[in-house]
């Protein structure tokens, strides 16, 4: 079609307003069909930094959460594992209440009830989440406890402390539970309640005969290493507990992020909905009025 001088300017004017509109007309296109306000960091202008500042949050968020949760389910498997010991010590207890009660005690029957609770208190010390043990600090993946004879040898009574069973070291776990907060928990082998019990179970497992001294002693013994397991079970508890508030307080910022994030980024489609159906009579009207003036020739006037 040939555009004549004097409708150039007009023409013009009306077909970029047109364009602009089909523009608008686009972008609001993808806006109800994506539910988004663009599906790029450069359709949000000057939001941009806050939307990119949110989901970095959001993500930094959910990294806290997953350390929170795997640090929990290896203080959950610690703390059964002691409440194990704590059984295990209670009804060794009896055993040795018992024999130190009766006049004439089954010798070999003690001895070898000592021999399995030895067994069974290594196992729970060396227990493991996933392919870490739990009970050795940050030697993870060495067993904590050795009890064979070449590193544990017999006790005597009287007893002394003795971690020479202990293969780990002194450092704790520690779990990065926000950018400020860092929760150390758990216990090592060598631990004062768990030496005890050991050594209560050491001197009669390995007696040669049951003295009134020896039962005595590892009767003293597992009475105090009942107390001190109390004590252990409280930190872990704590410990515990600590944990679960700190994730607890990364998901409810998370979930506040991301609904800050959505009400920045998500459009109503209602309205856009309608927004569209104005923009397409305008863009109707504009083309047709195009239309009309480039229809429009001085002959048609001069007949």
């Amino acid at each position: 079609m040939t555009m004549r001088v004097a409708t150039f300017a007009s023409s013009q004017q009306m077909i970029a307003a047109a364009l602009k509109s089909q523009a608008t007309m686009t972008a609001m296109q993808m806006q109800e069909a994506s539910g988004v306000v663009s599906t790029d960091f450069g359709g949000y202008g000057s939001g941009a930094k806050q939307v990119v500042n949110l989901q970095v949050s959001v993500a930094r968020a959910q990294t806290y959460i997953d350390t929170a949760t795997q640090a929990g389910s290896k203080i959950e498997v610690m703390y059964a594992s002691v409440n194990s010991i704590a059984d295990l010590l209670s009804s060794f207890r009896s055993t040795l209440t018992a024999a130190s009660n009766t006049a004439s005690t089954d010798s070999s029957s003690v001895i070898q009830s000592a021999q399995d609770a030895l067994e069974q208190m290594a196992a729970l010390l060396n227990s493991k989440y996933g392919a870490q043990y739990l009970f050795g600090g940050a030697r993870t993946d060495t067993a904590p406890v050795d009890i064979s004879s070449a590193t544990y040898p017999a006790a005597t009574t009287p007893s002394s402390p003795d971690t020479s069973y202990y293969r780990g070291d002194d450092e704790l776990a520690s779990a990065r539970v926000s950018d400020t907060q860092t929760v150390t928990y758990g216990v090592t082998a060598d631990d004062p309640a768990f030496e005890q019990a050991l050594r209560a179970m050491n001197l009669i497992a390995n007696a040669s005969s049951l003295s009134s001294d020896t039962l005595e002693e590892a009767l003293d013994l597992v009475t105090s290493a009942t107390d001190a397991i109390g004590t252990v079970q409280s930190r872990i508890s704590n410990s515990a507990a600590s944990i679960e508030r700190a994730s607890t307080v990364q998901s409810d910022y998370q979930s506040f992020a991301q609904s800050l994030a959505t009400d920045l980024t998500s459009v109503d489609v209602a309205a856009v909905t309608a927004a569209l159906s104005t923009y397409q009579a305008q863009l109707t009207a504009s083309y047709s009025a195009i239309a009309t003036i480039q229809s429009l020739h001085l002959s048609n006037y001069l007949k």
